[in-house]
């Protein structure tokens, strides 16, 4: 027979998905009205402008809210200090540096980090092993010599742009208006990223939404130099129980819908290693996860 606490934990991971809905759609009826308010009719008669907008909206609140629960695994994991999904106080892989992909910065939740300056509105206390009550144990900007922004959305770019001068970026931080399959395409923006030329890519909770995973996760890891890193944290697929699994299906009806197109079945970190050789991969599930989470996640480095 099954405790309390284990019944408690079943519930709350199962009604979990839908009060994250639920908040998510408490931010449609205002959307609909600024957009209403500003004469934009295309945007309402438009499901995926709409929706564009629906999320933006609602992540304007949610993407400081990751920013601060995550803030001392994400700082973590670019300090190289994430083993088997655990932050650790020795780093078991090098520090970002070098040329850094950021892929779906949005407005610019975790700039902050490629900067020796902890000025930026998104500073936020680390946490974990090796932590400092004033700050980082170790900034990560140290050895960052250049950032690519790769954001599509041009509608997040004022905000970004905002993020790279708080932090003291400019000159260092690029924004790139193009998706991952147009970074090589001079139709689409102005600059060139060779490929085999990038030291880090760094994604945080992107690789849900972009088109053709497959295809364009491969098409990253040919921009990665030998020896280079990949630096992730995503919420995947369920692997650790299938009626959990088939849960996470039914949930996913919906959440697209809600959530720009967001997946929840996706099975990125097989994705990632099937993208070409990796000399080490070390991503696993924070074990602080329960067995039965509907949203579960990966975290770790991948290194070419």
């Amino acid at each position: 027979m099954p405790s309390a606490a284990a019944l408690s934990e079943l519930f709350w991971c199962l009604v979990g998905p839908w009060m994250f809905l639920y908040t998510v759609a408490t931010y449609l009826p205002g959307t609909v009205l600024r957009l209403a308010r500003e004469g934009n009719p295309a945007s309402l008669l438009s499901l995926s402008r709409l929706q564009g907008a629906w999320f933006n909206a609602f992540w304007s609140f949610w993407g400081p809210q990751i920013r601060t629960g995550r803030h001392g695994h994400v700082s973590a994991l670019l300090e190289g200090r994430v083993s088997a999904g655990h932050v650790v106080e020795t780093p078991v892989h090098p520090p970002v540096g070098g040329v850094v992909l950021e892929i779906g910065p949005g407005a610019g939740y975790w700039v902050n980090l490629f900067s020796s300056s902890s000025s930026s509105k998104h500073s936020a206390p680390a946490a974990g092993p090796g932590s400092g009550a004033g700050g980082l144990r170790r900034r990560v900007a140290e050895g960052v010599t250049r950032v690519y922004g790769v954001e599509p959305n041009a509608d997040a770019h004022p905000a970004l742009r905002q993020s790279v001068k708080e932090a003291g970026l400019e000159g260092v931080y690029e924004i790139v208006p193009a998706g991952i399959e147009s970074l090589s395409d001079p139709s689409v923006w102005d600059g060139k990223i060779e490929k085999g030329s990038v030291d880090c890519i760094f994604s945080i909770l992107c690789l849900c939404s972009i088109p053709e995973p497959e295809r364009n996760i491969q098409e990253l890891y040919s921009y990665l130099k030998k020896g280079g890193r990949w630096y992730l944290y995503e919420h995947v697929e369920v692997s650790r129980s299938l009626p959990i699994r088939l849960y996470q299906r039914f949930v996913n009806i919906f959440w697209p819908r809600a959530l720009n197109g967001c997946q929840l079945c996706r099975n990125t970190g097989q994705t990632l290693q099937s993208a070409g050789p990796w000399s080490k991969v070390d991503i696993a599930q924070p074990p602080e996860e329960p067995w039965c989470q509907v949203v579960p996640h990966i975290f770790g480095t991948l290194t070419k």
